[in-house]
């Protein structure tokens, strides 16, 4: 169990990520956004997410570079994962994708690239992309997001090299119980995007009530429960103040009672697009 923000898990092939980041999904390209990244740097955070799709990766960039500077830190310090959208989902297009997506971040390499979605059709060649790209030391490790279990077992079925990384929608109305068991058992880390359900949590009484008693936020609580899960997790925020507390969650422990009764609150119910009916 992480007991501090720089603790990482070690992913299938060694790499170690550290189970916390900071996600920007929706925050456009400018000031808010390098101050926003810069300032997670400057508080410990260590895992930047991104994708193409968010049309940011260039004031990223621009903050990881003024930041490392800023924090004394070293690159290597810096776990990055950018997505590859599902446009550019074959083999050629994936890689001009990835060189696109490098270029604009200013790296050299990246930690962690992604399949963003299961474009039907499409996923596998764009993985035989990603594994020429591990292969050449282009990136440290590869994965797919907002991929189903028969995806998995679809893409697995051929891949040389399986995913390191699932990244998904998951936060206590949508608890993916089945999905967490089949990515364990298969040695591919989960990891949540919209931990938080885009705010929509935050005033439900259950999560309410373990919060005072524990003296933190519902959203304290929230990222919590999804590392006591063994879930990575990167909230998504712009404010200091909220950066901060955000990772505020290692001085205290939620029971295994706790834990039951947040999962109980499952109801399936998703903030973003189904992966088997998602029109792309």
């Amino acid at each position: 169990m992480a007991k501090n923000l720089q603790d990482t898990t070690a992913l299938h092939n060694g790499i170690k990520m550290p189970w916390f980041g900071i996600g920007v999904f929706k925050v456009e390209e400018g000031s808010e956004l390098v101050a926003a990244v810069k300032s997670a740097i400057k508080h410990g955070y260590r895992s930047i997410d991104t994708a193409a799709i968010y049309g940011n990766e260039t004031s990223v960039g621009q903050a990881i570079h003024e930041g490392i500077q800023e924090a004394n830190i070293s690159r290597e310090d810096l776990f990055v994962t950018s997505k590859v959208w599902n446009a550019d989902l074959g083999y050629e297009a994936t890689l001009a994708a990835f060189e696109t997506s490098l270029n604009k971040l200013g790296l050299e390499y990246l930690d962690l690239y992604l399949i963003h979605w299961p474009v039907k059709g499409k996923y596998k060649e764009a993985w035989r992309a990603l594994e020429k790209l591990y292969k050449d030391g282009r990136v440290k490790a590869i994965g797919v997001s907002n991929f189903q279990i028969h995806h998995l077992e679809d893409l697995m079925g051929e891949a040389e090299i399986k995913p390191m990384i699932n990244q998904v929608e998951f936060h206590p109305y949508l608890t993916q119980k089945e999905l967490i068991t089949f990515c364990r058992t298969h040695d591919i880390q989960m990891e949540a995007w919209s931990p938080l359900m885009q705010g929509q949590l935050l005033d439900n009484p259950v999560l309410q009530e373990i919060a005072d008693k524990h003296g933190k936020t519902v959203a304290q609580v929230i990222l919590r429960w999804d590392l006591q899960h063994g879930v990575v997790t990167i909230p998504k925020s712009t404010k200091e103040h909220r950066i901060v507390e955000n990772a505020s969650v290692f001085d205290f422990e939620l029971t295994q009672e706790e834990m039951d009764r947040i999962d109980a609150l499952n109801q399936n119910h998703r903030v973003g697009p189904d992966p088997d009916n998602f029109d792309f």
